[in-house]
């Protein structure tokens, strides 16, 4: 598959995505991310860590404009999402590879719970379970 080829199915699988799978990607796109920045920390890349760094805090602080203040959980995650923030930022400042650690496990029980929450939804739908 050649690389325009990659970058259309990608274009199409966002566009055609439903809210839920695009909440889905950017927690996975969040993940990516700091493994990339704890990686550029272990080869001393400081200009790679930042800008792996910078696009994870844009996904979190995505995910805080978008999330429905009026949902009675919205006041258990914003906490949550600002202590990621919080900790992507000291990852950033100080190299510190356990901050982006702690923040990259809060993220992944975020995607892991949402996963559950899409296959509950299909299953609604449906009348099925499938593989998020």
């Amino acid at each position: 598959m050649s690389y325009q080829q990659y970058q259309a199915y990608q274009n199409n699988s966002v566009e055609t995505a439903s809210p839920s799978e695009l909440t889905l990607m950017l927690y996975n796109g969040c993940i990516k991310f700091i493994k990339q920045a704890k990686k550029a920390i272990d080869e001393g890349n400081i200009q790679d860590r930042n800008n792996y760094i910078q696009r994870a805090q844009n996904i979190i602080r995505e995910l805080m404009v978008t999330l429905d203040q009026d949902a009675p959980i919205a006041q258990e995650i914003m906490p949550l999402y600002d202590f990621v923030h919080y900790n992507l930022t000291q990852g950033n400042v100080n190299n510190n590879k356990e901050a982006l650690q702690e923040a990259e496990d809060i993220v992944v029980d975020f995607r892991d719970t949402w996963k559950e929450v899409i296959k509950q939804e299909r299953k609604r739908t449906y009348g099925q379970g499938t593989n998020a």
